[in-house]
């Protein structure tokens, strides 16, 4: 005769075997006791282009530290002052004041654009570049962010797309060499566009350079955001850029979704485009927005 332990042992196991059969079907998961959430590593920032372009460096940490959001990336020829000409002396004070602050600096946002047909004006663009690569690497930053702009007259797309890309594997190699990341935005008239975007960075090739992903309406043409997205998303770098996440004109619930669900573990970085007249309540609740977003999001 089987005793009780026995009986009991043979239950548990079937009833093991049975949830296990359940995880498998469609619909029943949620069922499950063993289901766990994992904790999303996606985080959310702050561009200083536009809300904190007025604000100095010690106003910008303070900020940022009372909104809670605690990663940010500074727009060259802002408030904050971080920019090429200055000092070591300097650099060596700001890198201290965030490794003073829970704010991380995440790098050097730029206005350089790599399509210039010129040259000349491309290489002096390229200089520039690796003098914002070091200054990133001097104040504790992790890399630089630029971009392309525009296709040009008399010049055919496919010269250009392959110009950008080889001036991006330049860089990436630059950045490398001192654990810097080389970020092309999605931007520019026409080189905004998703395809156009996936060429250049088939030319760009080097690991080092990478895609910031920039919430343009082009990213719902064609194939959607979920195809859009998944072009890029083996080039995806440390940051990506949003507006105001309440804007309905665009889904960033389902791109929030689409980063949790890759395991992002950069930063979504809010670039906003409105003037509210308290800036930091305004950043407190676009982080509760993104907040929320994840946890609607979180895988189970």
């Amino acid at each position: 005769m089987k005793t009780h332990n026995q009986f009991s042992r043979k239950e548990f196991l079937t009833s093991l075997a049975a949830m296990a059969g359940m995880m498998m079907v469609p619909g029943t998961i949620a069922a499950s006791p063993f289901q766990r959430r994992v904790k999303p590593r996606v985080k959310f920032g702050m561009v200083t282009y536009l809300w904190g372009k007025d604000w100095n460096l010690p106003t910008l940490i303070d900020n940022l530290t009372k909104a809670e959001v605690y990663g940010v990336e500074l727009r060259i020829g802002h408030a904050h002052g971080v920019n090429v000409g200055m000092s070591k002396d300097q650099r060596k004070e700001v890198r201290k004041m965030f490794k003073d602050s829970k704010v991380e600096v995440l790098g050097i946002g730029t206005p350089l654009r790599l399509d210039h047909p010129d040259q000349s004006v491309l290489r002096e663009t390229i200089d520039q570049a690796r003098e914002c690569i070091l200054l990133s690497n001097d104040i504790g930053g992790s890399g630089i962010r630029l971009q392309p702009n525009q296709f040009h007259a008399d010049v055919p797309k496919s010269r250009t797309v392959d110009q950008i890309g080889r001036a991006l594997n330049q860089l990436a190699r630059i950045g490398a060499g001192v654990g810097q990341q080389i970020r092309l935005e999605v931007h520019g008239e026409e080189t905004q566009e998703i395809d156009i975007i996936k060429d250049i960075m088939d030319v760009a090739d080097h690991p080092n350079a990478t895609v910031c992903w920039n919430s343009n309406p082009q990213d719902l043409n064609g194939r959607g955001l979920a195809g859009n997205f998944n072009l890029l998303r083996s080039r995806m770098g440390d940051i990506a850029h949003v507006r105001e996440l309440n804007d309905p004109s665009y889904p960033y619930g389902d791109l929030v979704r689409l980063f949790v669900e890759m395991n992002y573990k950069g930063w979504i970085l809010l670039e906003g485009r409105t003037d509210p007249s308290d800036k930091v309540e305004a950043l407190i609740a676009q982080r509760k927005i993104f907040e929320e977003m994840v946890e609607k999001a979180i895988i189970l």
